[in-house]
């Protein structure tokens, strides 16, 4: 049971939890940005970019951590 909560389990889960909320911000972005909030929509796009950002370095983190587990 202890290897279904091994930590490159919770970080994928945190990982796709990541995703996940990156989807959906981004829809409320589209309708903000249909409603003429375009200042809003450009402010979350930028911390949209910074997520997609980080998601490359934590699914490299996450190889490599598979990496050594096996």
């Amino acid at each position: 049971m202890a290897s279904e909560y091994s930590l490159a389990d919770v970080l994928e889960r945190l990982y796709q939890n990541q995703l996940a909320l990156e989807a959906a911000v981004m829809e409320l972005t589209l309708w903000a940005e249909q409603q003429d909030a375009s200042e809003t929509g450009e402010n979350v796009r930028g911390a949209l970019s910074t997520i997609g950002e980080n998601a490359g370095h934590i699914k490299q983190g996450l190889a490599r951590i598979r990496g050594r587990a096996s």
